[in-house]
C-alpha cells in the first residue's frame, strides 16, 4: 500500500493550525528549475493537475535526450518531487531519489540543483536534520539563488529553529518575493502571533501566484487564518474562492466541511469529510471526521465509522514502520484509542521534529496518559513562540486544570474566545472544564 505524505507536525487543522510541510508551501521556483499528508489522485483542476504532469513529461524527456547532463536528472527530481506534493502521494519520491543519484554520479562537486533536491526529498521523508545540512550547502554553493533558502526554511521550521527559519525566509523574500515565499513568511507570523501579518503576506501571497496550484493554496491558507480566529464568514469565502481556483481542493474541502460544521450543518458536514477522506484518507481530515462524529448526538451508535477505522490502522502502520509521525495519528490514539501509543509515536517523532505543533502533540499524548506533570514541559513549549492558537491553549488548559493550577480556566476561555468552534469534540469539553 502506498503511504500518503502526511502532514509534517500539523496538529489538527480543527484547532487553528496548518498542515505541514508540504502543505507549507509549494516549491519557489518551477519544478523543472528546482525546490507540511494511499495513493489519492490529485485534487487540482485539470488545468493544474497536466501542469504539473506536463513538466514531469518534460523532464523525463530531457533526460532520455540528454542522459549524462547532471542539470536534467536534477530538474527531473524536482519535478517528481512536486508531483508527490501536489498528488499527497509519497511513490514519486523513489523516483525522485533515483534521479538525484543520477545527477550527483555525474556531477559530485557544485551541484547546486541536487543539493536543493536532496535537501526538498529529505524534508519531505521527516529527514529535516538532513534537509538543513543540504539546505546549509545549497545556500553557501549559491548564496543569491533561492531555492536553497526555502529548503532551509521549511527544515528550520520544522526542527523547531524559528529565528533561523525567520532568516530563511527574510532571505527568500529578498531574492525571490512570489507566492512560496509569502507564504512561507505568513506561516512565520503566524507561528509567532502575528495574524494580522500574516493575513497581509497571505494576500501577496494570492496576488503573487504563477499556477492554480498556488493559488489554490494560498487561498485556503487564508481560510485556515480566518478560521483560526472564528471568522465564519471569512474563511468559508476563502475556501471557496480556493474551490474556484482548483476544485476539489482537499484542504479547502476539509475547510468547508469545518465551517459547515460551525454553522449548525454538521449531517452536511460528516458527508462531505466522507466523500473527501474516500479518496484522500490523510489523518487531518479522518480525525476531523472522527471528532465531527463523536460530538453528534447518537451518532456512535452504530459503532466505529470507517474513519475511525482508517486512521486505527493507520496508528499501527506507523507504529510497525518506525517512520515519521503524522501526529494526527498521536491526537487520534491519546483521545480515541490507547494514549500509550500516543505517547510513544510522539516521543519517536520528538527526537526528530521539534516544532510548536509536535510539542504540542506530544504534551496532549502524556496528559491523557495520565502523565500531565510529564506534559507541563510541552504544553509550554508549545505556547514559546506565542502562537495564539485555541487548540494549544484548550490544551494547556485541561493540562493545568489537571495539575489544579490557577490559570487553567485563562487558558480555556482564551480557547474559546480565539475560536469558539476550533473542534466540535473539545470546544464542548473546554466549557466542561470551565465550569468545573
Amino acid at each position: 500500500m502506498r503511504r500518503l505524505i502526511t502532514a509534517v507536525g500539523g496538529a489538527a487543522v480543527v484547532g487553528g493550525c496548518v498542515a505541514g510541510l508540504l502543505y507549507l508551501g509549494p516549491a519557489t521556483e518551477s519544478p523543472t528549475a528546482a525546490a507540511p499528508a494511499t495513493g489519492a489522485p490529485a485534487a487540482g483542476t485539470p488545468a493544474a493537475g497536466s501542469a504539473v504532469t506536463s513538466a514531469l513529461d518534460t523532464a523525463r524527456k530531457r533526460t532520455k535526450a540528454y542522459p549524462r547532463d547532471p542539470v536534467g536528472w536534477a530538474s527531473l527530481a524536482g519535478a517528481e518531487i512536486e508531483q508527490a506534493r501536489t498528488t499527497l502521494d509519497t511513490a514519486p519520491l523513489e523516483a525522485a531519489d533515483h534521479a538525484l543519484r543520477r545527477s550527483l554520479a555525474l556531477d559530485g562537486s557544485r551541484n547546486y540543483g541536487a543539493a536543493v533536491g536532496l535537501g526538498q526529498l529529505a524534508n519531505a521523508r521527516h529527514q529535516f536534520t538532513r534537509g538543513r545540512e543540504h539546505g546549509l550547502r545549497a545556500t553557501r554553493m549559491a548564496p543569491d539563488r533561492p531555492d536553497g533558502y526555502a529548503v532551509l526554511a521549511d527544515a528550520e521550521i520544522q526542527l523547531g529553529h524559528y529565528p533561523a527559519a525567520r532568516a530563511a525566509v527574510q532571505r527568500l523574500l529578498d531574492l525571490a518575493p512570489g507566492s512560496a515565499a509569502y507564504a512561507r513568511a505568513a506561516y512565520d507570523l503566524e507561528t509567532n502571533g502575528r495574524p494580522d501579518d500574516a493575513g497581509i503576506a497571505l494576500k501577496r501571497a494570492v496576488d503573487s501566484a504563477s499556477t492554480p496550484g498556488e493559488r489554490a493554496f494560498a487561498q485556503t491558507r487564508s481560510g485556515d487564518l480566518a478560521w483560526s480566529r472564528g471568522q465564519l464568514d471569512r474563511a468559508a469565502a476563502y475556501y471557496r474562492e480556493a474551490l474556484d481556483t482548483e476544485p476539489e481542493y482537499p484542504y479547502a474541502v476539509a475547510g468547508t466541511a469545518r465551517v459547515l460544521a460551525a454553522r449548525g450543518e454538521p449531517g452536511r458536514a460528516l458527508d462531505t469529510y466522507e466523500r473527501l477522506t474516500e479518496r484522500t484518507p490523510l489523518p487531518q481530515f479522518l480525525l476531523e471526521a472522527v471528532e465531527l462524529r463523536a460530538s453528534m448526538p447518537r451518532a456512535g451508535d452504530a459503532g466505529p465509522g470507517a474513519a475511525e477505522a482508517a486512521l486505527s490502522a493507520q496508528v499501527r502502520l506507523s507504529r510497525a514502520d518506525g517512520g515519521p509521525v503524522d501526529p494526527h495519528l498521536a491526537l487520534f490514539a491519546a483521545d480515541h484509542g490507547d494514549p500509550a501509543d500516543a505517547v510513544a509515536l510522539m516521543r519517536r517523532e520528538w527526537a526528530h521534529t521539534r516544532s510548536v505543533i509536535t510539542a504540542d502533540a506530544l504534551a496532549w499524548a502524556l496528559h491523557r496518559d495520565g502523565r500531565s506533570g510529564e506534559a507541563l514541559e510541552y504544553v509550554r513549549r508549545a505556547a514559546s513562540a506565542g502562537w495564539d492558537n485555541a487548540l494549544f491553549r484548550y490544551h494547556r488548559g485541561a493540562v493545568e486544570a489537571a495539575l489544579g493550577l490557577p490559570g487553567a480556566r485563562r487558558q480555556l476561555r482564551a480557547a474559546l474566545e480565539t475560536n469558539p468552534h476550533f473542534s466540535p469534540y473539545h470546544a464542548l469539553r473546554a466549557r466542561e472544564l470551565i465550569r468545573e
